[in-house]
């Protein structure tokens, strides 16, 4: 399985870190999450720099597909060259936004009937763009999901798991990345939220 972590300038690194780490434990049966931008390196919004694992087109033949957010995300929703080098398949492929990645995902016309979760910060401008915001931290539907709040990126890994492999592969990878003494409850809590959409 092919997962593009979509990561753009002045990303948020909890959006595309936490999300890569998580669907990385997935490795041993082949999965492959990998970071990818529209340039050869990106910076984040606290002065990370990284170099992109993959071209921005990786994302058109990927198995899922997660927008992260970050303080440029606005702009880059209007940007239409950089809009015009992606070629999703909602019907094929699992399509994921976290906070204002949400903005992608509605200018790239994703979410007409879609409600979605995004940040505080992001909400109005989802609203203005038509789009339904809902007060939670996950929602899908079908092969489109969105998450609010840096650390709901847990629940759009649990998604994409869940999706792509099953429930014990999704506990499995929330199992090792929770807080030592807390990890059973941190498994629940992450299959509870997206079972309705699994």
């Amino acid at each position: 399985m092919d997962i593009a972590i979509v990561t753009f300038e002045g990303f948020n690194e909890l959006d595309s870190f936490v999300a890569s780490g998580i669907i990385n434990r997935m490795r041993h049966l082949g999965w492959n999450a990998q970071i990818t931008s529209p340039t050869e390196q990106v910076t984040s919004m606290n002065g990370v720099t990284i170099k992109a694992q993959q071209a921005l087109e990786f994302a058109n033949r990927a198995d899922a597909v997660l927008f992260g957010s970050g303080v440029l995300t606005r702009d880059i929703a209007k940007d239409t060259k950089i809009l015009s080098r992606f070629s999703l398949n909602p019907e094929k492929q699992l399509i994921g936004s976290q906070c204002s990645g949400a903005l992608i995902l509605a200018q790239l016309g994703l979410l007409d009937s879609v409600p979605a979760c995004t940040d505080l910060t992001t909400t109005p401008w989802l609203l203005d763009a038509g789009v339904k915001v809902l007060d939670q931290p996950f929602f899908a539907s079908g092969n489109i999901a969105s998450a609010g709040g840096c650390l709901s990126s847990q629940y759009l890994a649990t998604w994409v798991i869940s999706k792509l492999g099953d429930k014990e592969h999704a506990a499995s990878a929330i199992h090792y990345v929770a807080p030592v003494g807390e990890k059973e409850r941190w498994v629940d809590q992450c299959l509870t939220v997206v079972a309705p959409y699994v």
